[in-house]
Order: structure tokens, then C-alpha cells, then sequence
């Protein structure tokens, strides 16, 4: 018996060797049924490949950004003779390319494939090092500017990437795993790193913050280079996957997207680009910059801000930032698995939105150093895990794949606008209790909870219409390619709540 490919697997009725994939044709017709015990085994092979990698690359992404708070702690600004906002200047150059490339950079994914994710890693792991060579302020926004192009497309392409291997409903714990846990993880691993390393003796004129900016930098361009030649690629060719897998792995992403016919990657138009911006992206892009604005400023200026709670040495502050970061860490883990056992990204989101607004409450209504030591758990914990369901929120309800390329890159690449704006709410006139600062974070998390209530009713509403048939009427005249290509529109498809 001759090998027939995914395509023919599906059309002419086989059965492959592991017997995943039976059809069972009633009525002269043709039915996909897909073995669960099989999907299954793929889906825990998946799980044990794709996820453990991952988290270890936007590990090595997060740890890169945020090192500079850090080396801040360490002495940088002295050293390269920084005053007054500077400090600031430097994080909003970074954001502004990193917003910049984020859809160009899926794009490029999407024709290359994921060897492009391996150049971005030793990419910005080559940034990374340079940074610990920086004499002046000048050197700083330069590198800035290298590290935002080159971590830019990142997460968007890690979350495409997923999208390629999973179900829709599946995505949510996936994303929630390594978009949730990396920044816990790196957030604790980088306080580790950071405070050991500010105990090794000096390399020759590598001292106190280049050490660290030096040996992240390493590491993360070690694992760029093994990237390029491991890192798996899309489901219809993957070595890590066998014939029979590979074809299953096509075939359960095929049944899930039922309304793109019997194509997983259509022709990238500027009209399926532009309709990208439907209401429930635009919503998840408003979301993740309101969410940005309260987490990414929290994220880079924790050091500072613990710092401002007593005294401490440098080493004890690096510390003392490892212990928010393992709890938000849990909690990521403890949203995702809820969202989805029970298939409900909405409640995941509020819950963290309200670990946010009850943070930042206790961080500017009381004086009490412990407990506003405790309010940067839970913002650390709400605002770790709210960005990926909300990023997961839009990846699953964008169709058809050019969408998804689109949605998963502009939800993080818009949503890096928050980021600018984060950088500027500690500002050091503001310091040490950061008032001000913590003020404007309580009002975006307060008002992301009233956008996530509307993005919900109008979800539920929007189901219920093509329920009620409202919207059959879009498919009539329609080419078979435009049917393939309607994605989110077609009366079939229904939105994830």
C-alpha cells in the first residue's frame, strides 16, 4: 500500500498504521473520526516537546527585558552617568520597536517557519551580551532599540506557533503554561542569578551589573544557536513527529476549524489582514494595553520598588523580588487548568484584573511596609497571569490562519503601548511610596474589568444571533475559497467565552 499524504489521509478514506484516523462515510459521504486514545498520546507527546521549550525561550525573552532592572539596583545609572528620567527614556525607546515589530515579524514567521523564532533568540541573546560593554547613556538607548526590534515578535510567534499544534480550546492551558509561568519564572530566576552573581568577583572590568547583563546574555545565545538546528517546525513536517502523528495532528486541527474547509494555511491577502481588526481583537488588543500599563512598569521597577520598602543591601533586594514572582508562578498554573477544565477565559481574566485592583488598593491606602510588600504578590500574581488569558482570548476566536498570524501578533505588538505608558508610572519624583504611580495602575486594571464584562456580553450575544440562524444568510453566493476564507465570519463558527 502506497503512503498517501495528511491530504489524502482525509479525502480517500485511509486508515493509518496506528489506526488514529478512521473515516466512517455515512450515506455515501465522508466523516473524519479521530481515535481519542491516539489524539491523546499526540497531545501529551506535544505537551512534553513544545511546552517545557517554550517557557525556556520566553524565559530567556523575559529575563533579557527585564535584566535592566536589575543592573539599575547594581549601580547602571551611576555608571553611565544617568540623572533624572533618563532611566525612563530608555525603557520607552525599547517598547516603541518592540511595538513596531511584532506583525512584520509574524509574517515573516509564517513564511519561513519557525527557524525564524531561533534567529530572533540568539538575535536578542547577542543584544543581551553587548549590553554589558555599554560606556555611556547613548550605548544604552542603541542597545535598547536592538533588544526591542529582536524580542518584538517573540511571544506573538510562540503563540502562533502553538496555534499550529493545538485545538482552540486547548490553547488556553498551553499559553497560560508559558506566558504565565516564563515571566514568574524568569522574574525569580533573574533576582537569583542577579544577587549570585553580585557575589562573584569582578571579571577585569565586568563588575557589578555587567556580570549580569554578560552571563544572560550568554546563556541566551547558547540557546539560540541549538534553536536553530532543534527547534521543531509546523505539524505537516516535524521531525518530532512521526507519519501517523503528523497526520493526525493535521486532522484534529482540521476538525476544529471546520469552516476553513480542507486548508490549514490559506493566501495571505491585505483584506484577510485588515479584517483582522474585528471587535473581539480590537477589544483584546485594548485589554492587553491596559494590562501592560499595570504589569510591565511593575515588572521592571519591582526591584526598585521593594527596595523603597527599607533597607536593604542590593543583594537583599535582588532577593527579596524572587518570592511575588514563584506566587505568581502558582497562580498562573492554577487559572490556566481552571479556564480550561472549564472552558471560560472570562473568568479567568477578571479573577487576576481583581488580584490587581486589590494589590494596588492595599499599595496606596496603607504605610505598612509588610503589607505592601504583600500587595506586590498579588499585583505581581494578576497581572503575570490576566496577559496570557487575555492573549489566549484572542488567538482562539481569530480565523482563518492568516487572522491568527495577525491577532496573535497585534494583541502584544499594540498591546507593547501600555508598556510605553507603564515606564513612565514610576517616575522618581514619585518615589518611594509611588503614589501616583499606583493610582493610575489601580484605574486601568479597574476599567479592564468593564471592558472584559462588555467583550463577554457581546460574545455571548454574537453566539446567540448564529444559534438563531441570523447570520446564515452571509455564506449564499459565496465561491468555495471565499467560504474557506471566511474564517470567524462564517455562520459556523462560534466564539469561546
Amino acid at each position: 500500500m502506497s503512503k498517501k499524504t495528511s491530504a489524502e489521509v482525509l479525502e480517500k478514506g485511509s486508515i493509518s498504521g496506528s489506526a488514529s484516523i478512521v473515516d466512517d462515510p455515512p450515506s455515501g459521504g465522508t466523516m473524519t473520526r479521530i481515535d481519542p486514545d491516539a489524539e491523546r498520546r499526540l497531545v501529551r507527546k506535544l505537551d512534553w516537546r513544545l511546552l517545557p521549550l517554550f517557557t525556556l525561550i520566553y524565559m530567556a525573552n523575559f529575563i533579557d527585558r527585564t535584566a535592566i532592572g536589575n543592573a539599575r539596583v547594581a549601580g547602571l545609572e551611576k555608571d553611565l552617568g544617568m540623572s533624572g528620567s533618563d532611566f525612563n527614556k530608555a525603557l520607552t525607546v525599547f517598547y516603541i520597536f518592540y511595538t513596531a515589530s511584532d506583525i512584520p515579524s509574524n509574517l515573516i514567521l509564517k513564511r519561513f517557519g519557525t527557524v525564524w523564532l531561533a534567529v530572533l533568540v540568539v538575535a536578542f541573546g547577542l543584544v543581551a551580551l553587548g549590553s554589558a560593554f555599554m560606556t555611556s547613556y547613548a550605548g544604552l538607548i542603541v542597545t535598547r532599540v536592538f533588544l526591542g526590534l529582536s524580542e518584538g515578535g517573540t511571544l506573538c510567534g510562540l503563540v502562533y506557533t502553538l496555534s499550529q499544534f493545538y485545538r482552540r480550546h486547548e490553547l488556553v492551558l498551553r499559553i497560560g503554561i508559558f506566558f504565565g509561568l516564563a515571566p514568574s519564572l524568569s522574574g525569580a530566576f533573574g533576582g537569583l542569578l542577579a544577587s549570585g552573581l553580585l557575589r562573584v568577583d569582578d571579571m577585569g572590568s565586568i563588575n557589578s551589573w555587567r556580570k549580569i547583563l554578560l552571563v544572560e546574555g550568554i546563556i541566551t545565545t547558547l540557546l539560540g544557536i541549538i534553536l536553530v538546528f532543534t527547534i521543531p517546525s509546523g505539524p505537516q513536517t516535524t521531525k518530532m513527529l512521526t507519519e501517523d502523528e503528523r497526520n493526525l495532528a493535521i486532522a484534529r486541527l482540521k476538525e476544529d476549524r471546520k469552516v476553513q474547509g480542507d486548508k490549514l494555511k490559506e493566501r495571505t491577502t491585505l483584506r484577510l489582514v485588515l479584517h483582522s481588526f474585528n471587535v473581539h481583537t480590537v477589544v483584546c488588543i485594548i485589554l492587553f494595553i491596559i494590562l501592560n500599563v499595570s504589569f510591565q512598569g511593575l515588572s521592571i521597577f519591582l526591584p526598585t520598588i521593594v527596595n523603597g520598602l527599607g533597607t536593604y543591601s542590593t543583594v537583599e533586594v535582588q532577593l527579596r523580588t524572587v518570592p511575588p514572582y514563584l506566587i505568581s508562578a502558582l497562580w498562573a498554573i492554577a487559572s490556566g487548568v481552571a479556564s480550561f477544565r472549564f472552558r471560560n477565559r472570562f473568568a479567568a481574566v477578571f479573577a487576576s484584573l481583581l488580584l490587581l485592583v486589590i494589590g494596588y488598593s492595599i499599595a496606596i491606602g496603607t504605610t505598612d511596609t509588610r503589607a505592601r510588600y504583600g500587595a506586590c504578590f498579588l499585583m505581581v500574581a494578576g497581572g503575570g497571569a490576566g496577559g496570557p488569558m487575555v492573549m489566549t482570548w484572542g488567538t482562539e476566536n481569530a480565523s482563518p490562519d492568516t487572522m491568527r498570524a495577525v491577532a496573535s501578533a497585534a494583541i502584544p505588538g499594540f498591546g507593547a503601548l501600555g508598556a510605553i505608558v507603564s515606564v513612565w508610572t514610576y517616575v522618581p519624583s514619585d518615589a518611594p511610596k509611588y503614589l501616583n504611580g499606583n493610582a493610575a495602575n489601580l484605574g486601568c486594571a479597574c476599567l479592564a474589568c468593564v471592558l472584559s464584562i462588555f467583550l463577554v456580553l457581546y460574545l455571548r450575544w454574537e453566539n446567540r444571533r448564529r444559534d438563531a440562524g441570523k447570520k446564515d444568510h452571509v455564506v449564499e453566493g459565496k465561491s468555495q475559497e471565499e467560504l474557506e476564507n471566511m474564517g470567524y465570519k462564517h455562520p459556523e463558527f462560534r466564539y469561546q467565552l
